[in-house]
């Protein structure tokens, strides 16, 4: 095996319960670490996109509320309730948020122990999660080996490596398990707008961990793939609905039906958690709305008119019959889907 330096996006030291995270808003630029130690703190960083990718939200929200509940020793089976009820909301779309606060909140329900033993539950349960991550990542990793042949060129959009989750992703997991075992593989990244997850951490996070990197802007896979310089398209999910829907990051839809077009293949890969049974179709999936300056304003300078009405959604939803196949952790998914319990 080629031994990569792949980036973390979260360190936990269970010997003092500390949540440390790479705040990602200061990337490309500066690599600025942050300890997290209140609820407030693990809102507010999941909020602002410190800390993004719906597994990473997930296991950072578990640890933070550990790392809050162990440096608050008055904190009530009722105040630890109300914590995981903010941090679920934190972010609307993606479903692992609240998946991880809702086994946290089972559990203080299930659970008879007060003060050290209770805490001691909870960060077991948080470091569960932290570990099925981790694990989840490789198996992705394992079942996507595959489809990456010597030679790919695989485009991604927005970030799904391991910046996005507590391991080495999940749209990049296949990429880096390929590159580790010496196949050659080049990956194209989409700057993905408004907040340049491609540019900013893709581009660092695979150049760092010494994968051949090529930056386009989200306009341009189409002609790439004209060209015939794409060989599959590989992304992450947010949200999968039962029947096969996936909500991911604006701009993906787009390359979805451009790989159709072109007859590429189009992989979505996720961990089972993503996948939301309750949610029988996109159509039903809760799209955030962010702020339009972030379209009217890049940093301190201006793009826009101010006053220009702006249309800024997070995700788009790709229809379940542009997906060629989901890679999860327990295999490859191949449509037509049909998710149950």
């Amino acid at each position: 095996m080629i031994p990569l330096d792949i980036p973390r996006a979260l360190r936990w030291s269970p010997a003092d319960h500390a949540l440390t995270i790479l705040d990602q808003r200061h990337l490309p630029g500066e690599v600025v670490e942050r300890e997290l130690h209140s609820v407030d703190e693990v809102e507010a960083a999941i909020r602002t996109l410190a800390v993004r990718g719906a597994p990473a939200i997930g296991v950072a929200a578990a640890l933070g509320l550990v790392a809050w509940v162990v440096r608050e020793p008055a904190a009530s089976r009722a105040s630890i309730l109300e914590a995981t009820a903010r941090l679920a909301q934190a972010r609307p779309t993606a479903v692992n948020l609240p998946w991880a606060m809702a086994r946290m909140r089972r559990v203080v329900e299930d659970s008879t122990a007060e003060g050290p033993l209770l805490r001691d539950q909870l960060a077991r349960e948080a470091e569960a999660i932290l570990a099925e991550d981790e694990s989840m990542c490789a198996a992705i990793g394992r079942h996507g080996l595959p489809l990456i042949p010597d030679g790919a060129r695989v485009l991604t959009h927005c970030n799904a490596g391991a910046l996005a989750t507590a391991g080495i992703g999940t749209a990049l997991a296949p990429v880096y398990t390929a590159a580790a075992a010496g196949r050659r593989v080049e990956v194209i990244a989409c700057e993905t707008r408004p907040l340049l997850q491609g540019s900013r951490i893709t581009a660092w996070e695979l150049e760092r961990a010494g994968i051949p990197v090529t930056l386009c802007t989200d306009g341009m896979a189409a002609s790439l793939m004209g060209a015939g310089r794409v060989d599959l398209v590989i992304v992450g999910a947010d949200r999968i609905a039962a029947n096969g829907d996936v909500a991911n990051k604006i701009g993906t839809y787009a390359h979805a039906v451009a790989a159709r077009h072109h007859a590429l293949p189009f992989y979505v890969a996720a961990p089972t958690s993503t996948v939301d049974v309750a949610t029988p179709g996109g159509e039903a999936i809760v799209i955030e709305q962010r702020d339009p300056d972030e379209v009217r304003w890049l940093g301190e300078r201006q793009l826009a008119p101010r006053g220009v009405a702006v249309h800024n959604p997070a995700f788009d939803v790709t229809p379940a019959a542009l997906v060629t196949a989901i890679i999860t952790d327990r295999g490859l998914v191949q449509s037509p889907f049909a998710f149950t319990a």
